[in-house]
């Protein structure tokens, strides 16, 4: 990451992160994820220099980021220079993305539904952080992405990691529920491991896969971040 990207997350860590209303309340009912906060979350700031690496590394131009909530990484992503799209579910994440990055263009998207027409192989990379875990099924928004890339694109996913020590861990404090979401809506569904997302990667015949943990020592990893390239 250049210097002037460093003194960029810099200032941005400064900031209080703001956590949705979905992720804030134990208990929520909803229509959909709800974002109320404009801000970024943790997950946000220790993702992000890890993103900007990878997308520097492959040259990068043209990005689209399939989920991306209230919008911080796409707009975050936007100042530094590339061109981006993002697209959710969420409207109210839509509206607040539109609000805040007004430069840079947002739409909203059933991630199980196909994507349109005009974002079909448009792109050198697709991202998709902390979304995958959410998903009835994955491997429509596996699909959308491989759609969406031009060949030899980058395909980027984070999810919330899961191992063998951190289970064990969540076990022994006695904080599954608070992992799981079991009563909210929109919350975790998917848990993946570094071996069932890789094992997804290679069903849709990515090539190069890498992978590193983020957040806390590998072990505890609060996630994990994979990329893989198009056929």
């Amino acid at each position: 990451m250049g210097e002037s990207r460093r003194e960029n997350l810099k200032i941005e860590n400064t900031k209080v992160s703001m956590v949705s209303k979905t992720d804030r309340d134990i208990s929520l009912a909803s229509q959909e994820f709800i974002w109320d906060g404009a801000g970024p979350s943790d997950a946000n700031l220790y993702i992000i220099p890890s993103i900007d690496r990878l997308l520097q590394k492959h040259g990068i131009r043209k990005i689209l980021d399939l989920g991306c909530g209230n919008g911080y990484i796409a707009g975050y992503l936007a100042k530094q220079g590339y061109e981006v799209t993002g697209c959710d579910y969420s409207q109210s994440g839509i509206e607040l993305a539109m609000k805040q990055f007004p430069d840079v263009l947002f739409f909203q998207q059933d991630l199980g539904l196909p994507l349109p027409e005009e974002h079909l192989s448009a792109y050198d990379a697709v991202i998709s952080t902390e979304v995958i875990e959410h998903l009835l099924l994955p491997r429509k928004l596996m699909e959308n992405a491989l759609n969406a890339l031009k060949p030899n694109g980058i395909l980027i996913v984070s999810a919330p990691y899961h191992g063998y020590l951190k289970n064990v861990a969540l076990a022994l404090t006695n904080s599954f529920d608070r992992h799981w979401h079991p009563l909210r809506d929109y919350g975790h569904i998917k848990f993946f491991s570094l071996g069932t997302l890789t094992k997804l990667f290679e069903e849709f015949k990515l090539k190069n896969i890498r992978y590193e943990t983020v957040g806390r020592i590998p072990a505890f990893a609060k996630s994990m971040i994979l990329s893989g390239q198009k056929e």
